[in-house]
């Protein structure tokens, strides 16, 4: 087996191969570099900053770009609204206006955040904020990514993007490739995990996930989600989504989504 540790996407990135050559692996991390480097928030020259920038007209996007809005847009429909990628301006209000390392800023009072389809339009090679919208592609992003990193590197492979992951074939053993999930491990084959949290990135008085409903970091029971699904950007819809809805009415959304999950 072939492994390669990195940090990209804001953590640590683990790419595992068995039947690979290492070069694989090297394709694998750049890719991943490559696309953070288009997909930040952070930096004003990035893709999806001038995609940003460009809110009330429509602007030519590359495929990738175009593929996650669209991955956004049936997230939002999935999730039954939680899942909105149009809460930069509310993230902004609460402080997180630069990399985390640097600290929080002032907070201002939170934007109302529209559903999903009224802020964003999508079609081939271009797309549309409406004014005064903004994306943050956050989460979505690693559960693509991790799916689409497993996929290029071969029928037996596993890739995690900072707790977004995507498990593909059995891994050494062929029985699964072993996998944290809560307070256990977990040996999972063909499927995605995706852990969602909200003190990894805190501070005094708020933290980075919004509740699109109302504009401000979100109030609930839970402090980290682990949800199991075919995909890992299924499993980071689910997470993201139990944790909103806490610890009483999780349970009855998971149930019929997903084949496992963890909520402390």
């Amino acid at each position: 087996m072939e492994s390669l540790t990195f940090t990209a996407l804001g953590g640590e990135c683990e790419l595992y191969g068995v039947d690979v050559v290492p070069a694989a692996l090297e394709q694998g991390r750049m890719w991943t570099l490559r696309l953070h480097a288009r997909l930040t928030r952070f930096d004003p020259a990035s893709e999806l900053s001038r995609f940003n920038a460009s809110a009330g007209t429509w602007l030519a996007v590359s495929s990738e770009l175009e593929a996650l809005l669209r991955e956004s847009l049936r997230a939002f429909e999935v999730s039954e609204g939680p899942m909105n990628v149009t809460v930069l301006p509310a993230l902004l209000a609460a402080g997180y206006t630069r990399d985390f390392a640097a600290g929080p800023t002032a907070r201002t009072a939170a934007p109302r955040i529209a559903p999903l389809p009224e802020a964003l339009e999508v079609r081939p090679g271009e797309a549309r904020l409406a004014t005064g919208s903004a994306v943050d592609l956050g989460g979505i992003a690693k559960g693509w990514m991790a799916d689409r990193l497993a996929e290029r590197l071969g029928d037996n492979a596993l890739a995690n993007l900072c707790g977004d992951l995507y498990a593909r074939g059995g891994g050494t053993t062929g029985e699964g490739w072993p996998v944290g999930f809560g307070d256990r491990t977990l040996l999972l084959k063909d499927l995605g995990a995706a852990t969602s949290g909200t003190t990894k990135r805190s501070w005094e008085g708020g933290h980075h996930l919004i509740d699109p409903r109302t504009g401000l970091p979100a109030r609930s029971d839970l402090s980290e989600v682990s949800v199991l699904a075919s995909t890992a950007m299924d499993a980071e819809i689910y997470a993201k989504v139990a944790l909103l809805l806490g610890s009483v009415e999780a349970p009855k959304w998971l149930e019929p989504r997903s084949p496992g999950w963890s909520l402390a």
